[in-house]
């Protein structure tokens, strides 16, 4: 049987200049809309409008286009003190938008974003290198990123009047203002320093102290006697903790890891990120035995289980990977990335009625939410007993990944042995004729 290989560095995708790599994962994705869906409520963006992407990049960022895509970039996510400062980093951009200040720029960036940025896997890893899809359970941590330069510069007034707005906005929500404090104490702490240097007469963008002195005083004026809604702040806590550990464990470096997460620390964040590391290192027993401890104490995260199913299937063990992949599923609603993970192993351990199931699992995740990896998996299932769909599924995969000459190569394959009926002859035509 062939052994998918494990994927445990970076993509050598090669993407345009100032390209920009978005990393798909569940959990901080849930975690992400947790946080910013009050926010949106109080801007007014009608629910279900909002797409939150996630920026593979070290920059302490995050920005709005078109006022209902929020790219929130890694750097942010590892580096940002509190959730309460992460929603106020978001609150401020959507205030820029509500402000009218980045309408036109913002549907210029988005047609740029939207041709260079490609979506890519946490938990199961794809990487891309001459055409040939090689998938595997680890980190796949795209290494290009969006281009360093800022990509907004805004005036005094404009700075200072998103900051009230995003005020505003976190009032509304019920959310903890207080956020703002914090992000510009934490930027100022980054950044103070060379800031000290400049003449804030002679640059229109605010230095961080301006803004900081300027959120004190707004906060002081119109929300003394506020108390924010905060019964869940534990909760948020505990899982915005989970989901910093989960990138620092699949984006830096062991050494950086344990410079985070040092073994004296037996928190569960520190156990996690230290699995994930021990897992991307090829020490395994590590990973599983720190993972186990985890599931011990909470029986009922469903990441535990998924980070469970991925060590398993590393060391080949497929009837533990679908038990535990089967486990996280049980615990949590349609999750796309962890039917295509269980979906994977199902067409490496080849029982009676795998095949079948992995199909279904595939076409179950595509109607959710279609990517690349799962169209792979599609076909891998599909594979030599219905060529036809087969070829088509690699059609659709080549199609999302931009590789047009590949697209239409397996396209035109597919419609030589589907029935002109099928819904995937139809579906070949379309990727021919685009």
């Amino acid at each position: 049987m062939r052994k998918i290989l494990t994927i445990l560095i970076a993509t050598l995708i090669a993407l345009p200049a100032g390209g920009a790599s978005l990393i798909h994962d569940t959990e901080t994705e849930k975690l992400l809309y947790d946080l910013v869906s009050p926010i949106a409520t109080a801007a007014d963006i009608p629910d279900g409008r909002l797409k939150i992407h996630i920026v593979n990049d070290d920059d302490f960022n995050a920005f709005v286009m078109g006022g209902e895509d929020v790219y929130v970039f890694t750097g942010l996510l590892t580096q940002i003190k509190t959730p309460d400062a992460l929603q106020a980093v978001i609150a401020h951009e959507l205030g820029h938008t509500l402000g009218g200040h980045v309408a036109q720029m913002s549907a210029r960036m988005s047609a740029e974003m939207k041709r260079s940025m490609l979506i890519q896997a946490l938990g199961i890893g794809l990487m891309v290198a001459g055409g040939n899809p090689s998938l595997g359970a680890g980190v796949l941590a795209g290494s290009s990123g969006v281009a360093q330069q800022s990509m907004l510069a805004f005036s005094r007034d404009e700075e200072r009047i998103a900051d009230n707005m995003g005020v505003d906005l976190m009032i509304r929500a019920g959310q903890n203002p207080n956020g703002f404090i914090t992000v510009f104490e934490q930027m100022n702490e980054l950044s103070g320093a060379m800031e000290s240097k400049i003449n804030p007469n002679r640059v229109n963008h605010p230095l961080t102290t301006e803004r900081l002195n300027n959120v004190r005083e707004y906060l002081e004026r119109i929300a003394p006697d506020y108390k924010p809604n905060d019964e869940l702040f534990t909760q948020r806590v505990g899982a915005y903790e989970l989901v910093r550990a989960k990138l620092v464990g699949y984006l830096d470096s062991q050494s950086r890891v344990l410079e985070l997460y040092p073994y004296s620390d037996k928190s569960d964040a520190a156990l996690y990120a230290r699995a994930i590391a021990n897992m991307r290192g090829g020490n395994l027993d590590g990973a599983r035995m720190g993972t186990q401890t985890l599931v011990s104490r909470n029986p009922e995260n469903p990441y535990f289980y998924e980070l469970l199913g991925d060590i398993e299937y590393q060391f080949g063990h497929y009837d533990d990977s679908v038990k535990f992949y089967e486990q996280a599923l049980s615990l949590t609603n349609d999750t796309p990335q962890i039917q295509t993970a269980l979906a994977l192993v199902l067409t490496e351990r080849k029982k009676p009625n795998d095949i079948a199931r992995a199909i279904s699992l595939c076409k179950h995740a595509l109607l959710t939410e279609p990517a690349p990896l799962t169209y792979w998996v599609l076909a891998r299932a599909y594979g030599d007993d219905d060529r036809g769909r087969s070829d088509w599924a690699m059609a659709e995969y080549y199609h999302m990944l931009g590789q047009s000459d590949n697209a239409i190569k397996y396209a035109t394959a597919a419609r030589k042995k589907l029935k002109k009926s099928d819904a995937e002859y139809i579906k070949s035509g379309d990727i021919i004729k685009k």
